[in-house]
């Protein structure tokens, strides 16, 4: 802090006696470090040019989505033009010499609010996780995939990275709901859609991209990165144990497509790459992976034990 440490204790005792965890610091590297771990923090402000003026503007610059902890500055009465400074970037005002009841009660507000403040972005953050979730299998869904598509298709294009496409769907899914019910279908698609997720990477996008059809979105991941993937959620998918009493058992047909490639342009060609090579995969007899370029269709999985 920029001004006597003797009333900073003072009114920093006065804040403990009510019942605050208080932490006295100078404006400096310190202050950095214990930032992030601050509910408010109470800055008695120096001269123009003093090291908390500096640490105020640093804090009220951050782009923290609103992380970052409230604050009140303590500043001398007779500096308005200080205080309007302050007002304008944001923060409390205390003036000082300043009342330690006072301050107790200005203290208190702002953890409220910041309460208050902390519960609104967790609600925020709750409805943009459900917005962009699919209910049934918690992966993203569809709008979520196409968003991010056209965002990843873009950057690849820009820095001249490749990008990579896999679409997976259910041989013969009908049968399940036909035979078993659609409660049963619904159970083999969350037990799919984990099962994918435990498969691909974490820098990997999975999302239900309609009915029992899956996509994987890959960054910088070139076709044979992408076939590493795809073979692995084949494979797993082959050995999964679903329904009821785990006694089911799902394949899939795979297709796969990547950017950069003479039939991809934009990112609706790469999907439609993605689906005709799933198509084929399909029409040559399912449970395989088939690709969008010369490379040959993997061959039928064996028998799982």
């Amino acid at each position: 802090m920029d001004e006597q440490p003797a009333r900073q204790a003072q009114l920093a005792g006065a804040l403990e006696q009510d019942g605050f965890s208080i932490r006295l610091v100078s404006a400096g590297a310190e202050a950095q470090r214990l930032i992030d771990e601050a509910r408010l923090v109470l800055l008695v402000l120096g001269p123009a040019g003093g090291p908390a003026r500096a640490l105020l503007q640093h804090l009220m610059g951050r782009d923290d989505d609103g992380q970052r902890p409230s604050i009140i500055a303590l500043i001398p009465a007779e500096e308005n033009a200080a205080v309007v400074a302050v007002l304008r970037l944001g923060a409390e005002v205390v003036r000082t010499p300043v009342d330690p009841e006072e301050l107790s009660v200005r203290v208190e507000r702002c953890l409220q609010e910041r309460q208050r403040m902390d519960a609104l972005l967790t609600r925020v953050n709750a409805l943009e996780r459900l917005s962009i979730t699919d209910g049934l299998t918690q992966v993203h869904n569809h709008r979520y995939f196409q968003d991010r598509l056209r965002e990843e298709f873009r950057r690849a294009q820009r820095y001249d990275d490749p990008l990579s496409l896999i679409l997976i769907d259910l041989d013969h899914f009908k049968r399940f709901n036909d035979d078993h019910g659609h409660q049963v279908g619904d159970l083999v698609l969350r037990d799919v859609a984990a099962s994918l997720q435990r498969s691909v990477r974490e820098t990997d996008l999975l999302a239900r991209y309609g009915g029992e059809e899956f996509a994987i979105l890959l960054p910088r991941t070139p076709l044979a990165g992408a076939l590493t993937v795809a073979e692995r959620v084949w494979r797993e998918l082959g050995v999964l144990h679903t329904g009821p009493e785990r006694t089911l058992r799902v394949t899939a047909s795979v297709g796969v497509a990547s950017f950069p490639h003479h039939a991809v342009g934009n990112a609706e060609q790469l999907v439609r790459s993605a689906d005709e090579s799933l198509y084929r995969a399909k029409h040559e007899g399912r449970n395989r992976i088939c690709v969008h370029s010369a490379l040959a269709s993997s061959p039928e999985r064996p028998a799982s034990p």
